[in-house]
């Protein structure tokens, strides 16, 4: 398997992030004609803006799964914040279903730097977030 690093004047990096992401009470968002569609072309203008590769996305009825390549200067937490503040303004001004909710996603995501994330982990904290708010 080649690796691509990412290059700059001071870094040579290979950093890759898997996170998972719901919306808030798990809604089933999703199922929403047209939200899937447009959450991912949302998540695709904003990690362009922020010089982040999307190497796989996938939106089930209550979470998005997002794999990502990133330079080392740009956090998790920027990740993921840019990416859930810019979907949920623009998604809850252009569907009348998700307009009445103050914030569309949770605070809580999850983030791994491994090769591989299995399914059953997915699901697992899919399932931990019945618990949460």
């Amino acid at each position: 398997m080649k690796r691509e690093y990412k290059v700059t004047k001071t870094t040579t990096s290979l950093i890759k992030y898997h996170f998972v992401f719901c919306p808030k009470y798990r809604r089933k968002i999703f199922l929403i004609h047209g939200v899937e569609e447009r959450m991912k072309e949302l998540t695709k203008e904003q990690c362009e803006k922020d010089q982040i590769e999307i190497l796989e996305m996938k939106c089930d009825v209550d979470h998005v799964y997002l794999y990502v390549r990133a330079y080392p200067q740009t956090t998790i937490t920027r990740i993921m914040g840019s990416i859930r503040e810019y979907t949920s303004k623009i998604l809850r001004k252009e569907f009348k279903e998700l307009s009445k909710m103050s914030s569309l996603w949770t605070r809580s995501y999850f983030v791994s730097t491994e090769d591989f994330i299995s399914l059953d982990t997915i699901k697992w904290y899919v399932e931990q977030q019945k618990t949460r708010g």
